[in-house]
């Protein structure tokens, strides 16, 4: 294949644009705000759980509360009535009298009882209580964590793909003024080896596989024609010569 050297030239100058195109994506792929936000959302999770648990458990202590306080109205009120019973006159046996004062007392142990179960209860329920509240400000606090790296992430991606779309557009330019068939051959080479297709020959050395040609190489790309497209020897790559290739 043949081509002016100053097309061979202009590939390079693809070439660039290729690399920083790789660069750009391989930078937007890479920031640091990506690992911060799936740590940040771990933790944003795990905190979530706790706080439907926590949620739960004051809930469950709710109902547990409210039940235990109507258990200490119905003694109150029971104890209520027979006192009323015995006030009134109206029980006159003593065996009577003697069953309603044991079972009022009854009552009054029954209702300290379930008075020191509402106790516990509650002390419970304002456990729960606090809890819930202390999870949720770390639930916003990690939230709002999560919105800032968010944000500095997607102004990093906006830059980046400001840069990308600036970069494509001058490389479809200068790609442009590459013959087609040249163009072909690097894009293959491109995908072949790892991105780069096309690699200038400095000081005797080809900058794609960083290997210096040997004598017989040398000569024989000194006998080339100037619009011969050479190729590397170790890695088949488009060797482009320059002012600089130290021939």
């Amino acid at each position: 294949m043949n081509a002016a050297p100053a097309d061979q030239i202009r590939l390079l100058d693809v070439q660039a644009l290729d690399v920083r195109l790789q660069q750009l994506a391989h930078k937007k792929k890479s920031l640091p705000e990506h690992a911060e936000i799936e740590s940040l959302n771990k933790d944003l999770a795990q905190l979530r759980d706790l706080h439907v648990a926590s949620t739960t458990e004051e809930s469950d202590c709710a109902r547990e509360q409210t039940k235990a306080e109507q258990d200490v109205d119905q003694v109150r009120q029971r104890a209520a009535r027979d006192q009323q019973r015995l006030d009134s006159g109206a029980v006159t046996s003593p065996k009577d009298l003697e069953n309603l004062q044991r079972e009022i007392a009854s009552l009054a142990k029954r209702q300290g009882d379930l008075e020191d179960v509402v106790l516990e209860v509650m002390e419970r329920r304002e456990s729960a209580q606090e809890r819930v509240s202390e999870l949720g400000e770390r639930v916003s606090s990690v939230q709002a964590k999560i919105d800032d790296a968010t944000a500095r992430r997607d102004a990093a991606f906006e830059e980046i793909d400001g840069e990308d779309a600036t970069v494509t557009k001058e490389r479809e330019v200068v790609a442009g003024s590459v013959p087609a068939d040249l163009l072909k051959l690097y894009d293959k080479l491109r995908v072949q080896q790892g991105g780069v297709g096309a690699a200038k020959l400095y000081q005797r050395r080809c900058e794609g596989c960083r290997l210096e040609l040997n004598i017989t190489e040398v000569n024989e790309v000194k006998a080339a024609s100037p619009d011969t497209v050479l190729r590397c020897e170790n890695c088949r790559r488009i060797l482009v010569r320059t002012s600089e290739s130290g021939l």
